[in-house]
C-alpha cells in the first residue's frame, strides 16, 4: 500500500493520540474509562448486583466490586455461554477467544463483544507508534508475515444457538488487520482452515503455507507470539538451508506471550530475522493491555482503553501509582469483567513503562531476577 507521508501522519496521529493524551494524564484518564465502564456494568446483572448506577468514585468503585479471578468468573461466564448473556454483557457477544491451558491446565473460554472487540485494534499501537516515529512509511509497502494460531478452532453453544470460537493471537491478527494499513499473509482464513490442531505436523502446515506465501514477498513486519516466531525461524532454517533474514529484510517484530523478549529472547531473534526493530505487544485472552512505545524495553499501558490497578504489598492501588522498582498483582477492568485479577506480577519502572515478568507464583521474581543476570540486562529499561 503506497501511503504518501503526510497523509500517513495524519491516519497514525489519529490512531496514536489518544494514547499518547492518556500517558500524559493517567489519572483524569483513568477515572473517565472507569465512568464508561460503569455506565456499561450498569446494564448487567452483575453490575446491577454491585449498584454499579450509584458509583461516582474510585473508592465507591472499589468498595461495591471485588477483586475477582477467574474461578470467581468461571461460573458467570458458563451461564453467560448457557444463554444468560446479560449476566455479564450488555451487548450480545460476537465470538469467543480461548487460550491454551493457562489456567490450572484448562482452556479459558472469554465472551467478545463489540466493544470489547474494538479495543483489540490497540495490538497495532506499537507498530505505528514506530512508523510515526522513524517516519518509515514504506513499511506499509510491504506484508506482515502471520504466524498466529487459528482464529476460529470451533463453534460453542450459547444458548438456542452457536457462535464461533478460536486463539486470541489470531483474532487479535484478523481484525487488528483490518484496521491498520499493512496486509497480513497468509490471511487468518488461510490459517484456520488449517485447523485448531498444535501438534508439531500441524504447525509444519502452518509454517509451510506461511514460507510459501512470503517467500516471493516484501515482509516488513513479523508480529505475533514470540515463541512461534522462533519455531518458524528454526523451521525455515531445518527446511531450506536458510535463516529468514536470509529471505527478508525485517524493518520491526512485534511479539508478545512471555516475558523477556527484549532480554531474553532477543539474541535468538535477531540471529534468525537479523536486525529487526523488537517491539513487545503486552496482551491476554481478556484484552490488549499495552505495547512498547520506543527504545525502553518495557511497554505502555493502555490508559484510554482500561482501568488498571495493582494489588502490592502496601495494598491495592492504581497501577500509575506504583514506584519505579514496585512489584504487583494486576487487575484489570475490561469491557465485560470488572476488577479482574489476570494473575500476572507487573514491575514498574519510571513511568510510564511496565514489564510483565511472569504469572503470579512465589518463584518469578526470582526467575526473573536469575534471567536478567544471566543476560547482563539487570533490571535496566
Amino acid at each position: 500500500m503506497n501511503i504518501d507521508p503526510e497523509t500517513g501522519a495524519l491516519i497514525l496521529k489519529a490512531q496514536l493520540q489518544p494514547w499518547q493524551d492518556a500517558i500524559e494524564n493517567p489519572q483524569k484518564t483513568q477515572e473517565t474509562v472507569l465512568q464508561r465502564l460503569l455506565t456499561d456494568y450498569a446494564k448487567t446483572d452483575y453490575g446491577m448486583q454491585h449498584s454499579a448506577s450509584n458509583i461516582e468514585s474510585i473508592a465507591d468503585y472499589r468498595k461495591a466490586f471485588p477483586i475477582a479471578t477467574f474461578e470467581v468468573y468461571k461460573p458467570l461466564i458458563q451461564r453467560v455461554m448457557a444463554g444468560d448473556i446479560g449476566l455479564l454483557l450488555c451487548e450480545e457477544p460476537i465470538g469467543w477467544a480461548i487460550t491454551r491451558g493457562s489456567t490450572q491446565g484448562e482452556s479459558k473460554f472469554i465472551p467478545m463483544t463489540p466493544t470489547d472487540m474494538g479495543q483489540r485494534i490497540s495490538a497495532g499501537r506499537a507498530m505505528m507508534n514506530y512508523v510515526a516515529a522513524s517516519g518509515r512509511f514504506d513499511l506499509f509497502d510491504g506484508v506482515n508475515l502471520n504466524l498466529n494460531f487459528p482464529s476460529v478452532v470451533g463453534k460453542v453453544k450459547v444458548g438456542e444457538g452457536e457462535l464461533e470460537y478460536g486463539y486470541s493471537s489470531g483474532i487479535y491478527t484478523k481484525y487488528v488487520s483490518t484496521f491498520t494499513p499493512i496486509r497480513s499473509a497468509p490471511t487468518q482464513d488461510e490459517i484456520d482452515t488449517i485447523g485448531g490442531g498444535t501438534s508439531k505436523q500441524d504447525w509444519n502446515r502452518r509454517f509451510e503455507l506461511a514460507y510459501q506465501t512470503c517467500k516471493d514477498q516484501n515482509v516488513t513486519l513479523v508480529g505475533g507470539v514470540c515463541p512461534t516466531a522462533l519455531r518458524f525461524g528454526k523451521f525455515v532454517k531445518k527446511q531450506y538451508g536458510k535463516y529468514p533474514k536470509d529471505v527478508w529484510h525485517t524493518q520491526i517484530m512485534t511479539l508478545g506471550s512471555v516475558p523477556g523478549i527484549n532480554t531474553k529472547y532477543q539474541p535468538a531473534l535477531h540471529a534468525l530475522y537479523g536486525k529487526a526493530v523488537i517491539r513487545e505487544i503486552y496482551g491476554t485472552t481478556e484484552g490488549m493491555f499495552g505495547q512498547q512505545r520506543d527504545e525502553k524495553r518495557a511497554w505502555t499501558p493502555n490508559y484510554d482503553l482500561f482501568f488498571f490497578e495493582v494489588v502490592s504489598r502496601s495494598g491495592v492501588k492504581m497501577l500509575h501509582e506504583m514506584k519505579p522498582g514496585e512489584m504487583g498483582s494486576l487487575v484489570v477492568s475490561t469491557p465485560v469483567l470488572p476488577r479482574y485479577r489476570i494473575g500476572d506480577l507487573i514491575l514498574a519502572f519510571e513511568a510510564p513503562y511496565f514489564r510483565c515478568i511472569g504469572r503470579e507464583k512465589w518463584w518469578t521474581p526470582l526467575r526473573y531476577a536469575w534471567d536478567e543476570f544471566n543476560t547482563f540486562n539487570l533490571n535496566q529499561l
